[in-house]
């Protein structure tokens, strides 16, 4: 993959979003520089500039050695908080106001599979695996592992439903 093609994976999914491609962008240029030690010693003011801009200013804290697959939907953004041990998968969206961490100092953060739709107010703390294809309703609490293919809600987040079979045409599009 080009360096092109790495820094604006993104864009797709946040097609009609400007904030969401500056921050998607920022963030995909910070990692991109910081896996080569030359480019890291290179690019550390850019790094910083990063932390600034995208945590002081944007208040999304997004550490860029976080693992985050392609297609990354940001929506808004403001007081959103991901730890850097956190895995997330392909063609998740995030709101504001979201929390995704570990429950204590140096402990194990979540992994979040592909196609995730996270609302806003959300909390998912811990050593736990979300599925894919899970929506989690806004001003959910996520403590717990969750099946793929389930919708979710609550505080504590219990499933509402899982749907069974998937509709051929969205597996395969």
């Amino acid at each position: 993959m080009s360096f092109r093609q790495y820094i604006t994976q993104d864009f797709t999914a946040n097609k009609d979003n400007t904030k969401g491609k500056v921050l998607t962008l920022l963030f995909r240029v910070a990692g991109y520089v910081s896996q080569r030690k030359k480019t890291k010693l290179l690019f550390f003011p850019y790094l910083i500039l990063y932390r600034v801009f995208v945590e002081w200013m944007m208040g999304f804290e997004l550490p860029w050695t976080t693992r985050v697959g392609p297609g990354l939907r940001v929506y808004h953004g403001q007081s959103t908080v991901i730890n850097k041990a956190t895995v997330i998968g392909r063609n998740c969206t995030i709101r504001h106001s979201t929390t995704i961490g570990n429950s204590k100092a140096e402990g194990a953060s979540p992994v979040i599979g592909n196609n995730v739709e996270i609302g806003s107010n959300v909390c998912i703390i811990g050593n736990i695996n979300i599925g894919d294809n899970v929506v989690i309703g806004a001003g959910s609490i996520v403590v717990k592992s969750l099946p793929s293919n389930s919708v979710v809600v609550g505080n504590p987040a219990k499933v509402l439903r899982i749907v069974e079979a998937l509709i051929e045409e969205e597996v395969f599009s």
